[in-house]
């Protein structure tokens, strides 16, 4: 089943397929709104032309079936390392416990080293204690302690 897989950059004809999968859970439920995509058009176009930023999709046959955020960060700290970001990582519901999740973070860790980076990291909202154990079972290690500020 893996050999019909691909990970590729996500185009704008998958944002649909992409918007439905942020909001298939609790949590993006109430902040994704699939029922006007242009904002989403507007900034997968701005992150495509930002070469640090890097959206893929994971698609079998046709069916856009998991997608991740991956953002490369240079920086002074830990002697200029160069650092990466994942984010927003969804699997379609019906290909969860497939191993999708796992091709999915291969992939960025994978694209991080490729890139140079020192170091990966990834943040996950405090209630997917799911999401926790699937990520130390990858080899992510809770080590920090995250905040936000919305604005």
């Amino acid at each position: 089943m893996e050999e019909d897989l691909e990970i590729r950059q996500a185009a704008a004809k998958d944002v649909p397929e992409i918007v439905a999968m942020l909001a298939d859970d609790p949590l993006g439920a109430t902040r994704e709104s699939p029922d006007d995509l242009t904002p989403y058009l507007t900034a997968l176009a701005r992150l495509t032309d930002d070469p640090n930023q890097h959206v893929v999709v994971a698609v079998r046959g046709e069916r856009v079936v998991g997608t991740l955020q991956l953002t490369v960060v240079p920086g002074l700290s830990r002697k200029g390392s160069t650092r990466s970001i994942i984010e927003g990582v969804r699997v379609h519901g019906d290909e969860r416990g497939s191993g999708l999740g796992t091709r999915l973070i291969t992939w960025a860790v994978e694209e991080s080293r490729r890139q140079e980076c020192q170091l990966v990291q990834l943040t996950s909202d405090a209630t997917r204690t799911d999401a926790h154990r699937f990520y130390e079972r990858l080899g992510f290690k809770a080590s920090h302690v995250g905040f936000k500020l919305q604005l």
